[in-house]
């Protein structure tokens, strides 16, 4: 069993090699076993995890582990940080830290360069992402081994710190204390190498990649620039590479999923406010429904013979029950009672006559009303054309269950308003903020030519429009534009009246692209993903922010950050933001409905990134959907909206999808039929 005590680490072994035959590798075990022996009891390898040399697969691995609730301490990969064409250890891990440790790979550098100068033939990395201690060391045994026996001692104050611990009372008592406590001193060399120590900085595991694919060129190592989110220091420090991950848009789908708030849960009044709200909890009904024995049809109320014999005969019509609220004498046997269908059967009255199985026999003496009926219908049996109480509803019955929604249509609400429901558990929709941002943006009803550089803001009033048609209330926040102050007000100021905050804007990589870097530095916030493997809109962003309710409670934001061409933004708004707002709200499943189209014509596939193809979905006359584009798909032409109900997830690859294939497409509005085209 655990002890929560424990710090806990994890190993990532960057193998090709070790990922096809775990068999291949020994540094994994190896360095289990020097947590396990050397490390004072204080650690425990949750998980030992063995990958390819790919930077997207090393970089998955480390942000499955680090961006988690409950994070690790501390993630010690081994291999791939040699000269090796394929060694790209560093490069994956390096964009990732939000804080480099360069003090331990110092520590790490000199105790190995003790024993051979071919240390320095490494290339390690350390730094912090989150709250987690990231570590890279050799492949071979040997040098890990080495390498982690020299930093292991220092390693739990180092992830105290990291995980948010106060300083100020960590290092009370001075350095010599923390050095007495961690069992190390000046001068100290924790582990004493051999004399014939080897590092094997490279696994030789014989790559062969050859995807073929057509990347873009670049000239320099992503660790060769110097790298800053601060504005203040101005361009020349700027990132000149994404220090995010590219993540495949299922993975991006599920940290939205895994960070998006849960839903909150409250009152809401049974009226037409309440379309689109999931239920929290099961109604069941405090009241039947009917509430007492009704008519359902027009006719006459009688008594049926309980010896079974004939029910003919004219009888004197004694009352008259409508479906209007009073008090009803009760029938005797011998009389009939004319009755409307909805309307209670009269005290002591079984079952109900239908008007067509009758004839008036005498009037009364004014000729209004009707004196005596003959019945003419044989073998009336009791509750024949009644219906009973509780036969619709009954008391203490589920009408509807927990998530579900309470549509337009009609039923729901009906259901609620029959069993005289006032007021339901619900979860609550969330408050949606639109904010555009640049100092090009300008408002898109200005009046007047623009000027060189100026573009109309068409993003704004498009989402806000989007979220709206799909039940959320949504407030414009304006345009903000590209100075780091203005743009943390901008948002401070929306932090504190909505629950969601979409921008569009200020995600690339420019001088002038504030989002990210005011998210995290400004904010406080965690940016669980900046990249997307996809086409529109790669440099996608979503983040979650903690702020104080207005009961004092620490809670969560989310904020959306998207491309600022307009087909970017209004598709990554479909496929990531409008998932995010169902979690919020309590709608399950959440996105937009998945569906199986025919292609109508050739479609030319991206060799790199998957695309969502604006497209046309019709219901042809052979009863199937059928898909054409919308056109030109470049991502500022906003054009290819037009029309639009759907986004084709289409495949990278290098070879068309040619007429007639099936395709999976994402429906956003309406399908029309070939028929109603036509006309």
């Amino acid at each position: 069993m655990s002890n929560p005590a424990h710090l806990k680490a994890a190993i990532l072994v960057v193998s090709t090699t070790a990922s096809k035959d775990p068999s291949a590798d020994s540094s994994g075990g190896v360095l289990s076993q020097v947590f396990e022996e050397e490390g004072a009891g204080k650690w425990e390898v949750s998980e030992v995890k063995i990958v390819g040399d790919e930077v997207l697969d090393i970089q998955r691995a480390i942000t499955a582990w680090t961006d988690q609730e409950n994070a690790l301490n501390v993630i010690i990969t081994t291999g791939g940080t040699g000269f090796a064409v394929h060694d790209t250890t560093p490069e994956a891990v390096a964009p990732l830290l939000h804080k480099q440790a360069p003090g331990l790979v110092h520590g790490m550098l000199a105790a190995s360069l003790a024993v051979t100068p071919f240390a320095l033939m490494s290339r390690p990395v350390a730094g912090v992402r989150n709250k987690t201690l990231i570590i890279t060391l050799p492949g071979s045994p040997k040098g890990a081994k080495e390498n982690l026996q020299s930093i292991l001692k220092l390693l739990p104050h180092a992830c105290q710190q990291a995980a948010g611990a106060d300083s100020r009372t960590l290092h009370a008592g001075g350095v010599k204390k923390l050095e007495k406590e961690a069992g190390v001193s000046a001068g100290h060399q924790p582990h004493s190498h051999a004399p014939d120590h080897s590092h094997d900085h490279s696994h030789e595991h014989g790559h062969g990649h050859g995807h073929g694919h057509a990347m873009p060129v670049r000239h320099t190592a992503p660790n060769e620039n110097p790298r800053s989110n601060d504005p203040a220091l101005g361009p020349t420090r700027r990132n000149r590479s994404s220090p995010y991950p590219m993540l495949a848009v299922e993975e991006a789908l599920n940290l939205i999923q895994l960070h998006t708030p849960i839903p909150q849960v409250v009152s809401a009044k049974v009226d037409g406010t309440l379309v689109g709200s999931v239920l929290a909890a099961d109604v069941t009904a405090t009241e039947a429904v009917p509430a007492y024995r009704a008519s359902i049809v027009d006719g006459y109320a009688v008594i049926a013979s309980e010896d079974g014999s004939s029910s003919q005969g004219t009888f004197p019509v004694a009352s008259i029950s409508h479906a209007t609220p009073g008090d009803i004498p009760e029938l005797k046997t011998g009389r009939i009672a004319r009755i409307t269908t909805g309307a209670p059967l009269p005290p002591g009255a079984t079952s109900v006559v239908m008007v067509e199985d009758t004839v008036l026999k005498t009037m009364t003496d004014d000729g209004k009303e009707e004196k005596e009926v003959e019945i003419l219908a044989q073998g009336v049996k009791d509750g024949e054309n009644v219906r009973e109480v509780g036969s619709d509803i009954k008391i203490g019955e589920v009408i509807l269950r927990k998530g579900e929604e309470i549509s337009a249509i009609g039923g729901e609400l009906g259901l609620l308003a029959s069993v005289g429901k006032a007021e339901v558990t619900v979860y609550k929709k969330p408050i949606i903020g639109v904010l555009s941002t640049g100092d090009e943006i300008v408002e898109h009803s200005r009046p007047g030519e623009l000027r060189m550089g100026e573009v109309r803001d068409c993003n704004r009033p498009t989402i806000l429009s989007a979220v709206r048609g799909w039940g959320f209330e949504a407030i414009d926040l304006g345009i903000a534009k590209d100075k780091p102050g203005a743009l943390e007000e901008h948002l401070r100021d929306a932090l504190r009246r909505v629950d969601v905050i979409i921008t569009s804007g200020g995600v690339s990589m420019g001088e002038l692209d504030l989002l990210k870097p005011t998210i995290e530095r400004s904010l406080g916030g965690t940016i669980h993903f900046g990249r997307v493997s996809m086409k529109p809109g790669k440099p996608t962003t979503f983040a979650t922010v903690p702020v104080k309710n207005n009961a004092g409670e620490r809670v969560s934001k989310v904020i959306f950050s998207l491309p600022g061409n307009p087909v970017s933004a209004i598709v990554t708004l479909h496929l990531f933001v409008l998932p995010s707002l169902h979690h919020l709200s309590g709608v399950s499943p959440p996105g937009l409905p998945k569906v199986l189209v025919t292609l109508d014509h050739e479609f030319r596939l991206d060799p790199q990134r998957a695309e969502y193809h604006r497209a046309i979905v019709v219901m042809g006359k052979d009863g199937l959907l059928h898909a054409s584009s919308t056109g030109g798909q470049r991502s500022s032409r906003v054009g290819s909206l037009k029309s639009a109900n759907a986004l084709l997830c289409l495949p990278t690859g290098k070879e068309p999808l040619g007429k007639g294939g099936k395709i999976e497409a994402l429906l956003m509005g309406k399908v029309r039929c070939e028929v109603d085209v036509a006309k």
